[in-house]
């Protein structure tokens, strides 16, 4: 078992983590404004699953891999760059809020495969980015004691950890921002700059991704 302290110090260094804006948060923002908070947590649940999968990669040592196989991580690089490129261009094409008013029964009929869409993309999204996998490979040995118990117990406690913390900021995102749709709504001009911004950063983190 992790001592309380231990676990502690591994939740403050997820805490600033995730308060740092990235590709994650910028797209959980734009779906909650955009879609709605029942949707940005689809997204949410994608991102979810997208973490679980990097801490059992880690654990299997798949982190290790792209380290010592430069070309592989390239091609999850360059991969993960397209496809941020590709989300940022949909976001800029996208029509004014599919939120407002409009067929209650062509919305009910779309919105299954709006929400499996969104779960997709926040699964890809966090997938295709190989610095997530590193970042467990990384933080995770550092708050492991071997002297502690099972090694595969604590990597499990401290995966659980991440996933509960990194779900209680998104769904934060999630919520705050479809609060703000409600404003933006009356303000076409705040929409297209809302739309604008999101695609620019998602755009700006592609670009960082291709050429770090």
């Amino acid at each position: 078992m992790i001592s309380f302290d231990l676990l502690l110090a591994f939740i403050v260094a997820l805490i600033v983590v995730y308060a740092i804006p990235g590709p994650d948060m910028a797209l959980i923002l734009q779906t909650s404004i955009t879609r709605g908070t029942r949707t940005a947590l689809m997204t949410a649940g994608g991102l979810a699953a997208s973490r679980a999968t990097h801490v059992t990669l880690s654990a299997c040592g798949v982190a290790a891999l792209l380290k010592a196989a430069p070309w592989l991580y390239e091609v999850v690089r360059y991969g993960g760059a397209v496809y941020l490129a590709y989300v940022a261009i949909q976001i800029f094409r996208s029509p004014m809020f599919a939120l407002q008013a409009g067929n209650a029964s062509a919305q009910a009929a779309g919105e299954r495969g709006a929400l499996r869409q969104a779960f997709t993309k926040g699964l890809l999204t966090n997938l295709l980015n190989p610095k997530a996998l590193l970042f467990c490979s990384v933080l995770l040995p550092q708050f492991i004691r071997p002297a502690a118990g099972p090694v595969a117990l604590q990597v499990t406690e401290l995966g659980v950890v991440l996933l509960i913390v990194g779900m209680l900021f998104d769904t934060l995102y999630a919520v705050g921002a479809a609060r703000i749709a409600t404003a933006l709504r009356k303000y076409p001009l705040a929409q297209t700059l809302q739309r604008w911004t999101f695609s620019a950063a998602l755009l700006g983190f592609a670009l960082r991704l291709s050429f770090d």
